[in-house]
């Protein structure tokens, strides 16, 4: 029968002071494993020094973040439009031969200009007929007044100063009917011209022209085609789930894809009442409030409708990099001894690490990981130029901060 002997007291008290220590000791591994991990995660600050040179040459542009709305939205598709009142055929009310040209494709012409110079027998026979006319009228004048007179004195009869004062009639309907077709085509009846001058009827751009020199000209074929792009709008399609969503006076955004992403706003001013086509959308038309000169009719636009209020904090795409899984922006750094009114001779740009959020259109919700002083200039264009300047100088013994 074996015996047991109880542990001293002494033993039993050293046992647990062992335990504790090792556990303090693993609690202390574990912290410091932990701040070393938090350490490796924290964003090190870089910086990038460019010339006046380089930053010229890199095509650098500095701006700040502003208030978007782009998670209230509706995604839409559609064109730009030119109503109809801004866009003109150019034609002639007489056959003719086409003897100059005025004017280019293209080219800003104004109303009432002459975009090109015809001759027509047909022309020449109006203005003779006209002048004809004209000269009808004052001899029947003269006539209707003397035989009015004769009609007071009982000389003539009825039946002859009827008759004088219906011939005076119809000569000045001829007459106003020849005088409106000159104006139509806006020749002056105080002047001879030989040739036909074809007016420009509203100021815009030479579209097309339809005519060569020795051309023959015909009311039924346009010679010219004028559009006023100032008047351009949107016609924008929104499906019958989103129609209950839209408002007239809600803002519009739309930006021109490969043409320098200008945003361009506008505003709806019209809802359509029936389906476009075969499809179960609905034209939404919107005003473009400030209107870019590289918009003509017909050119598809991705377009979002602001159907709420919120503003998040945003940038433009071209402002972000991406480096070891993270995302950044590079900030302007301020020199408080460089006059303002003096060019720079070194740009010092940092790196700040950023956190990015909704996206649409051209611009990404922002929020930066550490303070950055108020009004900083962010680049907003440019930045991938100088992530390789930075990882070029990394190679060759960049610095950190």
């Amino acid at each position: 029968m074996k015996k047991y002997f109880p542990i001293p007291l002494i033993a039993i008290v050293l046992l647990l002071m062992s335990c504790n220590k090792t556990a303090e000791n693993a609690a202390i591994d574990k912290t410091a494993d932990h701040d070393h991990a938090m350490e490796n995660t924290t964003a090190v600050t870089k910086e990038v020094a460019l010339n006046a040179a380089q930053f010229a040459g890199a095509g650098i542009q500095l701006g700040t973040t502003s208030l978007k709305n782009l998670n209230e939205v509706i995604k839409v598709n559609g064109y730009t439009k030119l109503p109809p009142q801004n866009q003109a055929d150019v034609s002639t009310f007489v056959p003719g031969i086409i003897t100059r040209i005025l004017v280019n494709e293209g080219q800003y012409v104004k109303k009432g200009q002459t975009l090109a110079v015809a001759e027509s027998t047909e022309f020449t026979k109006l203005q003779e007929e006209y002048a004809i006319s004209k000269s009808n009228i004052n001899i029947l004048q003269l006539e209707y007044e003397r035989q009015s007179k004769l009609r007071e004195e009982n000389v003539n009869s009825e039946k002859t100063f009827q008759k004088t004062k219906s011939d005076l009639e119809i000569e000045k309907a001829k007459y106003r009917s020849l005088k409106k077709q000159l104006e139509m085509m806006n020749v002056s009846q105080n002047k001879d011209i030989q040739s036909l001058s074809i007016i420009a009827p509203i100021s815009g751009y030479i579209a097309t022209i339809n005519i060569k020199i020795g051309s023959q000209t015909s009311q039924q074929t346009p010679l010219f085609t004028i559009i006023d792009n100032s008047k351009l709008h949107l016609d924008l399609m929104v499906y019958e789930k989103d129609l209950p969503q839209i408002k007239i006076g809600q803002r519009v955004v739309f930006n021109l894809t490969n043409r320098d992403n200008t945003e361009i706003q506008g505003k709806i001013f019209s809802i359509g009442k029936s389906f476009e086509n075969e499809t179960k959308t609905i034209a939404v038309h919107a005003d473009i409030e400030n209107q870019h000169e590289n918009l003509i009719p017909g050119m598809y636009v991705n377009a979002l409708i602001q159907s709420g209020k919120q503003q998040l904090n945003a940038l433009p795409k071209a402002a972000f990099v991406r480096a070891d899984g993270r995302e950044f922006v590079f900030v302007l750094e301020a020199d408080e001894n460089q006059d303002k009114a003096e060019t720079p001779k070194e740009y010092h740009f940092q790196r700040i690490e950023v956190k990015t959020g909704v996206s649409e259109l051209d611009y990404t919700q922002v929020s930066f990981l550490q303070e950055i002083p108020k009004n900083a200039k962010i680049v907003t264009a440019g930045a991938y130029y100088l992530q390789s300047h930075l990882i070029k100088n990394e190679g060759g013994g960049g610095h950190d901060h």
